[in-house]
């Protein structure tokens, strides 16, 4: 595995799980509304926004930290979709941002972008192995 490919796949193992839970209402409910786990809404989005992307301005993570063209798109339309929540959000809390009218979208973008995520890695493995 060269350097480049060793730099996609580390940014891929913190940007993926991300996404997912971004894509999973429960997972949301249980871990980010309990004040004694780890993850919660804010760490997710230093890992989208400032630690391995920038949602707002996806285009150049491609290579880095996305695959392909299509995953810079939704991930931009997440990126909107998550600044649209936070906006309905006053006091910036987790539980706030879980019940903002515009979070279905969140959840729906998400899903979108950890499918195809999740599938242009899967492809990857597959060619390696292959290889």
């Amino acid at each position: 595995m060269n350097d480049d490919a060793r730099c996609l796949a580390n940014s891929r193992v913190n940007l993926v799980p991300a996404v997912l839970s971004l894509a999973n209402p429960p997972w949301q409910r249980d871990v980010w509304l309990d004040p004694t786990t780890f993850e919660n809404l804010d760490h997710i989005f230093h890992v989208l926004f400032d630690d391995f992307c920038d949602a707002d301005e996806p285009e150049r993570y491609l290579g880095t930290s996305l695959r392909t063209q299509e995953e810079v798109a939704l991930m931009r339309e997440l990126g909107a979709a998550l600044n649209t929540a936070a906006g309905e959000a006053p006091h910036d809390t987790d539980a706030e941002h879980l019940m903002a009218a515009s979070w279905p979208d969140v959840v729906a973008v998400a899903g979108r972008l950890a499918h195809v995520m999740v599938g242009n890695d899967l492809a990857e493995l597959v060619a390696l192995h292959e290889a």
